[in-house]
């Protein structure tokens, strides 16, 4: 996710309706809305034909498997069996270290790693279509992050309405290790403020270099560039400091 390019981070300053009418949306804004209806049911279409041939191909693994030990004698099918579970045992420990390896990291993060915000107040400014999709980069933000070997603490804030219905529904999100807020970063940082840095693209404020001590804002929202310059304009109003975001990591 890099709000600072594709103008993802934006703030409910003009307060549109929840669900705005597509017939009071631009020619512009409905051809946009298009295009991104046919990217989501091409997306859907993609995801259920790979399912379809993950499904083949475990079907075609497995006639495989009974087809090569067939032939073996019972002592033989039984040490292949046997080697076969040790090694999947061995995978799994693996994974499990990874895990345990992973949530150390985070936990550590959060004790002494660079804080990053990610703002989520804004639901009521995208279509459904677009709080999926947000909710899908904050998966990928989320998973890269725990793969880092010195990861950001992250926080979720402006929880609220339909986002939070939709991160609620993410597998295991109860578990991240997060800080995840209903209030406005405004109100639960509120003894940190001489600390936030918006992030964005329109400030004149080029970051060079991340410090530990600042806590970084990334404005949470899918918008097509529905709404320009609205973070700085945001920022400004909050009387906090902002800088262009071309070194945040995604």
């Amino acid at each position: 996710m890099e709000p600072n390019h594709e103008r993802e981070s934006t703030v409910p300053l003009p307060k549109p309706e929840p669900s705005q009418p597509t017939s009071e949306l631009s020619k512009n804004a409905k051809k946009k809305l298009a295009r991104q209806e046919r990217w989501e049911a091409k997306k859907a279409d993609k995801k259920a034909a790979a399912k379809e041939q993950k499904k083949k191909e475990t079907e075609r693994k497995r006639k495989g498997w009974e087809e090569s030990i067939a032939g073996m004698t019972e002592e033989e099918r039984v040490k292949v069996i046997e080697a076969r579970m040790s090694l999947r045992k061995e995978r799994m420990e693996k994974r499990l270290e990874e895990k345990n390896e992973k949530k150390e990291r985070l936990v550590k993060a959060k004790e002494l790693r660079q804080n990053v915000v990610v703002d989520v107040e804004f639901s009521h400014l995208m279509t459904p279509q677009e709080i999926r999709s947000l909710v899908q980069q904050i998966m990928y933000c989320y998973a890269v992050n725990g793969r880092c070997d010195t990861p950001a603490h992250l926080w979720l804030t402006g929880c609220e309405g339909e986002m939070d219905n939709q991160l609620k529904k993410i597998p295991g999100f109860d578990k991240w290790i997060i800080e995840k807020e209903n209030k406005s970063y405004i109100e639960v940082l509120a003894d940190r403020r001489d600390d936030l840095v918006y992030l964005t693209a329109d400030s004149e404020d080029v970051l060079e270099e991340l410090d530990l001590k600042k806590i970084y804002i990334i404005g949470g929202l899918v918008d097509r560039n529905r709404f320009k310059g609205i973070t700085m304009e945001k920022a400004q109003e909050q009387g906090i400091r902002t800088a262009n975001s071309l070194l945040v990591i995604s």
